[in-house]
C-alpha cells in the first residue's frame, strides 16, 4: 500500500453481473410469484369466457358416373366430359358467394336462436324449444334480439327494445333492406303458439319444436343478421382441399364454428347443393334434346293427324279397291325413299337451325344433341359437345370471376375456334345432304312416273298412304328417341357423391387452446417481472454487495459493519456483546496489520481518518465506535470532530458544541481548554465547534499541524471524523495527517459513481493508506454474494455465526425464529 501506483489497477472491467441479477430476482421471488398468480388467474378468466371452437369435415368424390342405360344400341349419345377440370371447378364453386347464398338461404342461417349464458348470448340452434316460421315476403328486424318468454304451454310473451323510432329490416325473399317506423322504447305483447304475428318489424309464426320442453318463465331470443354478412362469414370460413395426393378427386370440406349442429348442417347442405347443381348441369344437354324432340314430335303429330283425316275422308268418298302387286312394290319403294328424304330433310333443318343459332346467339348451353335427328357425323358430334362444355364452363366461371378476366378471354377464344370449325363442317355436311336429297327426289320422280298409268283414285290413295307412312315413321322415330333421352336423363346421377357425411360424434374441439393460454400466462407472468427486475437492475447505480466494490475498485475492503437499529451511536459501549461491536473489534485488528506494515515509531499516536463520499453513509457512527473499541482496549484515544461544516459527534456524549477544533484553529483556546473527557474510560472528545465561514482555509493553516502534533504526543490513537470526500475538499487537507484512511461505503445507499471518485484520488496519490469499510451490511444471498472474508459479523441481530452465547441482540428476533420458538413452546 506504500506504492499506490503499483497497488492500483483500476476497476476490474465492465460486464453484466448475471449472478447479481439472479440473486436480485431470487430476493424478489414474491413479486414473481404474485405476477405468475395474477397471469394464471387472467388466463383462467379468459378460458372460461371464451366459446369452444369446433372443426368438422366431410368427404365428397368428383368423378364421371357411367349411365347404366348407355349401351351400344342407344342412338342418342351425350358427352359430359371426364373428371379433368371438374375438381378445380367444384373447389372454386364452394368458395363462391352464389353457392354460399344458396346454402345460407336454404338453412335460414341469417336467423339465430339464442339463450342468455353466464358470459354471453349462446347460439342454441335446434336446441331451442320452438321454431320460427318466417313470412319471407316481409321484412324482419336486423340487430336487436327479440325476447321470447314462455308463459305456459300455449302462450308466450314477445318483447323487444328499440333505441329509436326507425328500425332496419330485411326481406328474406329478395334480401332487400328497408326501414320501418317503430315505437321507441320497450315493446311487449302476448301471443299463442301457432298464431301469426304481423308486426312492422317481425312477421312469423312461432310453433313448439317437437321433443323439446320449455319451462315456464324461461327466456329465449331470436336475432336476425344481415344476410350478406352471414354469407361472407361462411364464404371465408368453409375450406375445401384434396383429401390426399393419391386421391385428387376426393375433396375434404371443413368448417369451424361454435355450434357443431350448425357446422354439420352447413357441410351436408353444401354437399347436397353441389350435387344437385352438378346433376342439373349434367342433365342440361339431355333436357335441351328432349325439348327439341318434343317440338319436332308435336309438328309430326299434327302432320300425322292431318294425313289420317285425309285418308279417312278419301275412304268415305271412294270404295275400297286393291292395287296390283307390281304397283304395291313400287309404292313400297316410294315409301322407303320418302322416309329417307324426310330423314335427310330433318338433318338439313337441324343443321340450318344450328347454323343460325351459332351465328345469332351467345348462350350455347341450349343446343340439342345432333343424334336426336340421326346425325352421326363425328366432327359435328365432337364440336357440339365441346362447345356445350365450354359454354357451361363459362357460365360457371361467371359466379367466381369478374368479367374481363383472362379466363373469360381464353374460353371465348376456344368457343370461337370450335364454332368456326363447326360452321365449316355444317356447310360441308349441308352440301352432302342436299346432294342426297336431289338424288332421292329424282328416284322418287321416276317411281311416281311408273304409277301415272293407274287410275286417278288409285294414284290419290297411294299418295295419301305414302304421306301417312312417312308421318307415322317420323312420329315413331321421334317418339323412340324421346324415350331414350328421358331414360338417360332419369338414370343420370350426379358426378358429386358424398363419401363421408359431416356428423357430430363428440369430437372436433380445436379451441380455445386452454393449455396454451396457461403456458402463455406462465411465461408472461414470469418474464414480465423478470424483465422489470432486469431493467431496474440495469438502471440501479447503488452498491449492494462487497463483490461490486471489488469489481469497481482495487482499494481493499477492511471490514463489514452490520445494520443495527439502536437509539444512538454508542453501540460498542452500550452493547459490547453485539455483532456490530464485534465487527468494530475486527476492524481494529485489521488496522494493527496496517500500522505494523508502515513501521511507525513507537511512542507517537496513530491517526485514523474516517470519511465517505456523501453524508449519511455512517461516517460519524463509525468514528465514535472505532474510538470506543480502542478506548475499551486500554488505548488512550482522542476523537476529533473535523467535520467543521456539519458537526455531529458531541450529541452522543451529552456535550455542547460551543467550543471545539475551530476555536483552537483560530487561536481562541488552547488544546487543554478544548479537551473533554467522556464517560467512556480512556476516550477524550474534542467537538468541531461553531461552524466557521472558511473551514478549508482553517484546515490548511499551521494551527492544524500543531493540533495534530500535540495529539500524537499525548494519545495512542487519534480518530478523525472528517467531512464527506465527495462533497468538499476538507478531507483532502487532512489526509496528510492520517496514518490510515477508512472510506465508508453504505450498502444500498452509496452510488457506484462515488467509487470512481475515490479511485481517481487514490490513483493520483491524493489519498494514501486507504481501505473501504462496508456499512449497513445485511447477510443475504443477494447482498455480498461471493465475498470471501467470512467474518459473519454483518448480522443486524445478536446471534451471528458465533451464536447466541457470544453476542447479545438488539431485542428483536426474526419472524421465522419467533414462529419456530412459539411452536416449540406449544408442543
Amino acid at each position: 500500500m506504500e506504492d499506490h501506483e503499483n497497488d492500483y489497477s483500476g476497476p476490474r472491467g465492465v460486464h453484466f453481473d448475471f449472478r447479481g441479477f439472479l440473486f436480485k430476482a431470487l430476493n424478489l421471488w414474491k413479486l414473481v410469484l404474485l405476477s405468475v398468480g395474477i397471469a394464471l388467474i387472467v388466463a383462467y378468466l379468459i378460458n372460461v369466457r371464451k366459446q369452444n371452437i369446433y372443426r368438422l369435415d366431410s368427404l365428397i368424390s368428383i368423378e364421371t358416373e357411367q349411365n347404366p342405360f348407355f349401351t351400344a344400341n342407344t342412338s342418342i349419345s351425350f358427352n359430359w366430359g371426364g373428371v379433368s377440370g371438374k375438381v378445380g371447378k367444384i373447389m372454386t364453386s364452394v368458395k363462391t358467394r352464389t353457392h354460399n347464398e344458396f346454402v345460407v338461404d336454404s338453412l335460414e342461417f341469417y336467423m339465430q336462436y339464442l339463450r342468455q349464458g353466464k358470459y354471453r348470448m349462446e347460439d342454441i340452434y335446434k336446441n331451442a324449444p320452438f321454431i320460427v316460421k318466417l313470412d319471407k315476403t316481409k321484412g324482419q328486424v336486423l340487430g336487436p334480439p327479440i325476447r321470447i318468454r314462455f308463459l305456459n304451454d300455449n302462450q308466450f310473451e314477445l318483447s323487444i327494445d328499440f333505441g329509436g323510432k326507425v328500425a332496419n329490416v330485411q326481406r328474406p325473399e329478395d334480401k332487400e333492406r328497408l326501414q320501418v317506423k317503430v315505437t321507441k322504447g320497450a315493446f311487449k305483447e302476448t301471443y299463442s303458439f301457432g298464431q301469426p304475428i304481423n308486426l312492422p318489424f317481425f312477421h312469423a309464426t312461432i310453433v313448439p319444436r317437437p321433443n323439446r320442453i320449455a319451462q315456464t318463465d324461461s327466456e329465449y331470443f331470436v336475432r336476425f343478421l344481415n344476410f350478406d354478412g352471414v354469407v361472407s362469414g361462411f364464404q371465408n370460413g368453409v375450406q375445401i382441399a384434396p383429401f390426399s395426393k393419391e386421391s385428387a378427386s376426393v375433396l375434404k370440406l371443413s368448417l369451424t364454428g361454435t355450434n357443431k349442429s350448425k357446422i354439420v348442417d352447413y357441410l351436408n347442405a353444401t354437399s347436397a347443393i353441389l350435387s344437385k347443381m352438378e346433376l342439373e348441369r349434367k342433365n342440361l344437354y339431355a333436357t335441351n334434346t328432349i325439348k327439341f324432340i318434343d317440338s319436332s314430335l308435336s309438328a309430326v303429330n299434327d302432320d300425322l293427324k292431318g294425313v289420317t283425316d285425309e285418308m279417312n275422308s278419301f275412304r268415305k268418298k271412294n270404295k275400297v279397291f286393291d292395287v296390283s302387286d307390281e304397283m304395291q312394290i313400287i309404292s313400297e319403294k316410294l315409301k322407303g325413299l320418302d322416309i329417307q328424304k324426310e330423314q335427310e330433310q330433318s338433318k338439313l333443318n337441324y343443321l340450318n337451325a344450328l347454323d343460325t343459332y351459332l351465328r345469332t346467339k351467345t348462350d350455347y348451353t341450349k343446343i340439342a344433341a345432333p343424334t336426336s335427328v340421326g346425325i352421326e357425323e363425328g366432327n359435328i358430334l365432337s364440336s357440339v359437345s365441346k362447345i356445350t362444355a365450354l359454354a357451361i364452363e363459362r357460365q360457371n366461371l361467371e359466379y367466381t370471376t369478374k368479367e374481363g378476366s383472362v379466363l373469360f378471354k381464353d374460353i371465348d377464344n376456344q368457343l370461337d375456334s370450335e364454332k368456326n370449325v363447326l360452321l365449316e363442317t355444317i356447310n360441308a355436311t349441308n352440301s352432302t345432304i342436299r346432294s342426297q336429297l336431289n338424288t332421292l327426289t329424282k328416284n322418287i320422280s321416276k317411281l311416281e312416273a311408273q304409277l301415272s298409268g293407274l287410275p286417278e283414285d288409285q294414284q290419290e290413295f297411294l299418295k295419301i298412304q305414302r304421306k301417312m307412312n312417312i308421318s307415322q315413321q317420323a312420329y315413331d322415330v321421334y317418339l323412340s328417341k324421346r324415350g331414350e333421352a328421358a331414360i338417360v336423363k332419369a338414370a343420370n346421377v350426379s358426378d358429386i357423391t358424398t363419401i363421408d357425411e359431416a356428423k357430430d360424434i363428440g369430437g372436433g374441439l380445436i379451441g380455445p387452446n386452454k393449455s396454451l393460454n396457461y403456458m402463455m400466462a406462465l411465461m408472461v407472468g414470469f418474464f414480465a417481472p423478470m424483465f422489470l427486475i432486469f431493467v431496474i437492475f440495469l438502471l440501479d447505480s447503488t452498491i449492494h454487495g462487497s463483490d461490486e466494490v471489488e469489481r469497481l475498485s482495487s482499494i481493499p475492503i477492511l471490514g463489514l459493519i452490520g445494520k443495527y437499529n439502536y437509539k444512538n451511536n454508542l453501540v460498542v459501549f452500550e452493547k459490547p456483546k453485539s455483532a456490530v461491536a464485534e465487527s468494530f473489534r475486527s476492524i481494529r485488528s485489521s488496522l494493527q496489520f496496517i500500522y505494523k506494515k508502515q513501521g511507525k515509531e513507537e511512542g507517537r499516536g496513530k491517526t485514523i481518518m474516517i470519511t465517505s463520499s456523501v453524508s449519511g453513509e455512517g461516517k460519524t457512527f463509525c468514528s465514535i465506535n472505532i474510538a470506543t473499541v480502542y478506548a475499551l482496549s486500554g488505548k488512550k484515544t482522542l476523537l476529533l470532530g473535523m467535520d467543521l461544516r456539519k458537526p455531529k459527534i458531541f450529541g452522543d456524549f451529552g456535550m455542547n458544541n460551543d467550543k471545539g477544533v475551530v476555536n483552537y484553529l483560530i487561536g481562541e483556546c488552547s488544546f487543554d481548554e478544548l479537551n473533554r473527557e467522556s464517560f467512556i474510560e480512556n476516550l477524550d472528545v474534542i467537538p468541531s465547534g461553531p461552524v466557521p465561514p472558511n473551514p478549508s482555509e482553517l484546515l490548511m493553516g499551521p494551527q492544524m499541524k500543531s493540533l495534530m502534533e500535540h495529539a500524537r504526543q499525548h494519545y495512542d490513537m487519534i480518530v478523525l471524523d472528517t467531512p464527506p470526500l465527495g462533497l468538499v475538499t476538507d478531507a483532502l487537507e487532512l489526509t496528510q495527517y492520517a496514518d490510515a484512511t477508512l472510506f465508508m461505503v453504505r450498502l444500498d445507499f452509496t452510488k457506484k459513481g462515488m467509487l470512481a471518485l475515490i479511485n481517481a484520488k487514490y490513483k493520483m496519490g491524493e489519498v494514501k493508506n486507504i481501505s473501504i469499510v462496508l456499512n449497513f451490511y445485511k447477510h443475504k444471498t443477494n447482498h455480498n454474494y461471493g465475498y470471501g472474508y467470512g467474518y459473519g459479523y454483518g448480522y443486524g441481530y445478536g446471534y451471528g455465526v458465533y451464536g447466541n452465547a457470544y453476542h447479545e441482540g438488539n431485542g428483536r428476533r426474526p419472524l421465522l425464529y419467533r414462529i419456530k420458538k412459539f411452536l416449540k413452546m406449544n408442543t
